[in-house]
């Protein structure tokens, strides 16, 4: 859980009631992801709940779940909203609408980011988010190795590895970093030289093949390689990687090995936007929590 207090909200309307989600919540709300077509991973609940759960709501009507929504509370200059969603059967009918109130309350005025469609860009623009960029997902089978330089990611000096992840995620998460490194049905890289660390990234296995995230390096050269050797986890399977839009160099790398856009969303700030080099994040860790 985040270094900010965990929070227990409730809200009862009638027979509609929003709690803090146990993990056994979120494993549902999961599920609702993957029906959408999230393609979540299959370990992420787990890695999910570590970055916040005190944040983490879910909405239930006379006792049946029907909506989610995560507020990974990074620290107080950086909030991350995502998983939001309502069971098909109960949307347009308001329960959705008191579910986001809720969230909003768990950070008051401090500012928040998400990624969203591009049909909701407007109901956030009411809440006063603004459009930064876009996150585009591409699609493909590649046929990887693992280069000399190269070495597995958990033989890398944790307290380094932090230091370098602060550099391109807005917040220092340690706890959420431990478990995403160890998460059982995935796999890290990285690039040393000299003891310092020049990118690293990691690999998961999803509802359908796997997913890169994040992939943060120094350079294109060094993104590639880190691409091919996290590549090799996947064994000739579909692996999905969310690159910014506005790192040109990373649109360069995935489309030379023919990797096929098939997703876009937009990332929104409720302030200005955080100070990242995005020339060096070929990747994002995870459009549910950031």
């Amino acid at each position: 859980m985040s270094q900010l207090n965990a929070v227990v909200h409730s809200v009862t309307d009638n027979n509609f009631i929003i709690h803090q989600m146990t993990i056994d919540d979120l494993k549902i709300a999961l599920s609702w992801a993957e029906a959408e077509g999230w393609n979540p991973g299959v370990d992420d609940a787990n890695n999910f709940y570590v970055a916040d759960a005190g944040s983490f709501l879910i909405g239930e009507l006379n006792g049946n779940p029907i909506s989610s929504i995560l507020v990974a509370r990074y620290s107080e200059s950086f909030n991350f909203i995502g998983l939001y969603i309502v069971k098909p059967e109960y949307r347009k009918q308001g329960y959705g609408l008191k579910t986001w109130h809720e969230a909003l309350k768990l950070i008051s005025h401090q500012s928040a980011a998400l990624d969203t469609v591009l049909e909701q860009l407007n109901n956030y623009e009411k809440f006063g988010f603004k459009s930064a960029h876009s996150h585009l997902r591409y699609q493909g089978i590649i046929n990887g190795k693992i280069a000399e330089d190269v070495i597995d990611l958990k033989t890398v000096n944790f307290d380094q590895l932090c230091r370098y992840d602060s550099q391109y995620f807005p917040s220092f998460r340690p706890l959420f970093l431990k478990t995403w490194i160890n998460q059982p049905s995935g796999q890290g890289y990285a690039v040393v030289n000299n003891g310092e660390l020049l990118g690293y990234g990691v690999i998961r296995k999803a509802s359908e093949g796997f997913k890169i995230g994040p992939l943060f390096a120094e350079n294109k050269e060094i993104a590639e390689k880190l691409f091919f050797a996290l590549s090799t986890y996947a064994n000739g399977s579909q692996i999905y990687l969310d690159v910014p839009d506005i790192n040109h160099q990373a649109i360069s790398l995935v489309e030379s090995y023919k990797m096929q856009l098939v997703f876009e969303c937009v990332r929104m700030y409720t302030a200005n936007e955080p100070s990242l080099d995005w020339t060096h994040i070929f990747g994002v860790t995870t459009l549910e929590i950031g």
